[in-house]
């Protein structure tokens, strides 16, 4: 019986650390579920969907660019109270970026061509967080409207010299063989809710148009002067985006000629 009695409690203890094994075990694995829906709901991994813009040529019709302005590879529309501006080289004159004003807000816009298969937004996220860590600013990148999304803060001089900062907010959408970038700043990046969702709604309604030209990715896709605009009054030079910000996507936006709408 003495014999019996301790080959029982031998069993119940290994029993018992069977058992805390597979506790741990359980535990351990809805810790690691849990890691999992926090990455899979992360700003690194998170997927936009196109659905509501912005669009490929190909998923639009004529009329539904009524209202837009050719920029060759964009199609820009002309949202009431919003100031269009064509960005060009200053050395070869071609248009390289569009600047749109609305409501105390800027948007810079751009497409890039990219691969068939990937997009490119990931890698140009990753590396204008290194280059804005370079100039000693911070970068938050986070969920927003249009699926991932970065705030940089880069230091800067106020006018009358005193240490500032300056806040731009980088949002990218990658499309079939394409990639859209746009810089907002200004009110929109300053607590003006309004502001933010006036230019959101401009990049929104952007249409892209690629071609069919082989292109190695990240690089610009051609743009033009369109038509039915003419130049305006020059306004005076204000303080260009930092180029370090936007080494990855050569060649850089130059300030051009000011462009209006007309009619």
């Amino acid at each position: 019986m003495f014999g019996f009695g301790k080959k029982k409690k031998a069993e119940e203890a290994e029993k018992a650390a069977i058992d805390k094994a597979i506790n741990e075990e359980i535990e351990e694995t809805s810790v690691e579920v849990e890691e999992l829906k926090e990455e899979e709901n992360s700003a690194e991994v998170i997927q936009y969907d196109r659905v509501n813009g912005p669009h490929d040529i190909e998923e639009v019709s004529e009329e539904d660019l009524e209202d837009y302005v050719n920029l060759g590879a964009l199609r820009i529309k002309m949202h009431e109270g919003m100031n269009l501006r064509i960005e060009t080289d200053d050395a070869t004159g071609s248009v390289i970026a569009a600047t749109i004003t609305r409501d105390g807000a800027t948007l810079q816009v751009q497409a890039f061509a990219a691969p068939r298969t990937t997009g490119i937004w990931d890698d140009i996220r990753h590396d204008l967080t290194e280059s804005v860590a370079s100039q000693s600013g911070n970068v938050e990148i986070y969920a927003g409207v249009f699926g991932a999304e970065m705030l940089t803060h880069l230091p800067a001089l106020t006018p009358d010299g005193q240490r500032g900062e300056r806040i731009a907010r980088f949002v990218g959408v990658d499309g079939p063989r394409w990639f859209l970038r746009g810089v907002i700043s200004g009110a929109a990046v300053l607590g003006d809710e309004a502001a933010a969702a006036s230019v959101e709604e401009v990049f929104r309604d952007v249409v892209v148009d690629r071609g069919d030209d082989p292109r190695p990715p990240r690089e610009l896709l051609p743009m033009t002067l369109p038509d039915d605009l003419v130049v305006a009054e020059e306004e005076p030079a204000v303080e260009e985006e930092t180029e370090n910000e936007h080494s990855k996507l050569r060649p850089m936006p130059r300030r051009g000629p000011e462009i209006t709408e007309i009619g």
